[in-house]
């Protein structure tokens, strides 16, 4: 396996991570931005308010998303495999 091969599965691994990592992020993004936005316009300021929130949607979310991610990490699996077990 040549250093090209190895640095084209980090590349690979890489975009698998933010792909699986996406939903989850952009959830929580904007359920914290919502939620941001109604504590300024109430003038709530609850530190401890974003948190619940947050998790369950991210939990909701990952849920929803989990056929998908698992898909995608497991054809990402088989690749690496697939190239381990031909030598390159």
């Amino acid at each position: 396996m040549t250093g090209a091969e190895v640095l084209d599965i980090a590349n690979q691994g890489i975009w698998v991570l933010i792909i699986v990592s996406l939903p989850m992020m952009l959830v929580g993004l904007v359920v914290g931005v919502v939620i941001a936005l109604f504590q300024a316009l109430t003038q709530i300021q609850e530190q401890t308010l974003v948190f619940v929130p947050k998790i369950i949607a991210i939990f909701i979310t990952m849920l929803i998303a989990l056929p998908f991610l698992g898909a995608t990490m497991s054809a990402y699996m088989t690749r690496v495999v697939d190239m381990i077990i031909v030598g390159g």
